[in-house]
């Protein structure tokens, strides 16, 4: 086979896999923006409190992002042997655990919503707004676990179109009810804060019944009963094995994300608001190399599935190259449109939109790590089961260096709101040395299926 016509499979697999997963990301992150930019619209408050409250299924999704990482690994590797049933059996055990998750937060938030909330603020205009979001939107915690956790193998089944097609449609279907639920329309009172939540929960609930929809289907990877209740012990083993350094990495990222949260939650409500529209701006623009990275964990794990590790690291080196390239124009992207971004931030002070403006230029270099990271670190040594590395480099980058700094410039050195923004944004940038010398190495180059 010529080079030419490798290199149009190897784009064609890629677009097909990474544009999908892209959209319904961008999809994602602009119900959360639309959340955020109507409520800023309502009052600074409002926006504050949600961003706040947020932060609780910011958790969650930590837990489900180990869970569906590790789903990919082992059904990558399968589906590329073409063993649906080891593929069924990893969605059975990848299902109750998620279940139990979603589970527990969700009760978390609707008994303990208060206290939930004073961990991040405590602004009483905060905990009483966030409060009675958590109140109402914890419900979805329990479907958002169920409907992932199968998207996530539709991806890896050859249903990446049709999993985007199920999540995009709720996810519009979140940014109407949105709009009809925060402010009203046609004379029907709106619901500001709690419209929010609703909206989610009953966007949650369409995904939920396109998934059951789904699974009744014959002919494709589904939920089976009998392996749900009785799941393979040796893939429960392989599974345990590869998702439980997945998780750490998830819990020592996260939290330390979170603490930024909270580091930046007691500067005051221009600084929250400030940093919820630069997160937000982050979260719409990164969906790319999201995709990327999410594609490289497929693509490079349906390799080492079949066995042919040269072509596994041949994609693994194109798509870190494709990775710096996208965080690059997804940079740039930032810098071009932040006059705009400043300019329609909704009713944030002029105090809010000085701070908004600085940060979305540190946002505009932190793409560039994220970038590569995401397609190393989650997507390509994911794929060949290599999970440890990234659960020791967050617990160094994050605890041992930018947490504490951070937490130290904030608190005890009293430093500007920026400088505390900049130093709290170095993570990604700081673990590129050790993602380079450690992709290197080619210890991500695994067959998994091979006993």
């Amino acid at each position: 086979m010529g080079l030419k016509m490798k290199n149009r499979i190897f784009y064609k697999q890629l677009f097909e896999i990474v544009f999908p997963i892209a959209v319904l990301n961008f999809m994602s992150a602009l119900v959360s923006a639309s959340d955020a930019l109507m409520l800023g619209w309502l009052n600074q408050d409002s926006l504050s409190a949600v961003s706040l409250a947020s932060q609780i299924q910011f958790v969650q999704n930590l837990f489900l992002a180990a869970i569906t990482i590790g789903l990919t690994i082992l059904a990558a590797q399968y589906w590329g042997k073409n063993d649906t049933e080891s593929v069924e059996e990893v969605l059975a055990i990848a299902l109750r655990c998620s279940i139990l998750v979603s589970f527990v937060f969700m009760l978390a938030a609707l008994i303990f919503p208060r206290q939930l909330m004073l961990i991040f603020t405590a602004d009483e205009k905060l905990v009483s707004l966030g409060t009675e979001y958590l109140r109402t939107v914890g419900v979805s915690y329990l479907l958002t676990g169920i409907s992932q956790t199968y998207l996530c193998v539709m991806k890896n089944s050859g249903r990446v179109t049709r999993s985007t097609v199920y999540g995009s449609t709720a996810l519009i279907s979140n940014l109407i009810l949105n709009a009809v639920l925060i402010f009203g329309i046609g004379g029907f009172s709106g619901f500001g804060i709690k419209g929010a939540a609703i909206a989610t929960v009953l966007a949650r609930i369409i995904e939920l019944f396109f998934v059951l929809m789904e699974n009744r289907k014959k002919d494709v990877v589904r939920v089976r009963w009998e392996k749900l209740l009785h799941p393979s012990v040796d893939l429960k083993k392989d599974f345990r094995k590869y998702t439980l350094p997945v998780l750490l990495n998830e819990i020592a990222w996260g939290c330390g994300f979170t603490m930024f949260s909270v580091i930046m939650g007691h500067l005051g409500s221009d600084a929250v608001a400030a940093n919820s529209i630069a997160n937000i701006v982050k979260n719409l623009i990164v969906c790319v190399a999201l995709g990327i990275g999410s594609g490289s964990s497929i693509i490079v794990g349906n390799e080492l599935g079949r066995g042919d590790k040269d072509k596994a690291r041949e994609y693994g080196d194109r798509l870190c190259h494709i990775a710096i390239l996208i965080g690059v124009i997804s940079g740039l992207i930032i810098l071009v449109c932040s006059p705009l971004i400043v300019r329609f931030s909704g009713t944030l002070s002029i105090q809010a939109k000085e701070y908004l403006q600085s940060m979305l230029f540190i946002c505009a270099y932190y793409m560039i790590g994220k970038s590569v990271n995401c397609t190393t670190i989650s997507g390509i040594f994911c794929a060949g089961g290599d999970t440890k590395f990234g659960f020791f480099c967050d617990l160094i980058t994050l605890w041992a260096v930018v947490v504490p700094i951070g937490a130290l410039a904030a608190f005890v050195w009293k430093l500007p709101i920026l400088v505390v923004y900049f130093l709290l944004n170095l993570d990604e940038i700081i673990k590129l040395p050790a993602v380079y010398i450690h992709y290197k190495k080619y210890h991500w180059v695994k067959n998994l299926t091979e006993r």
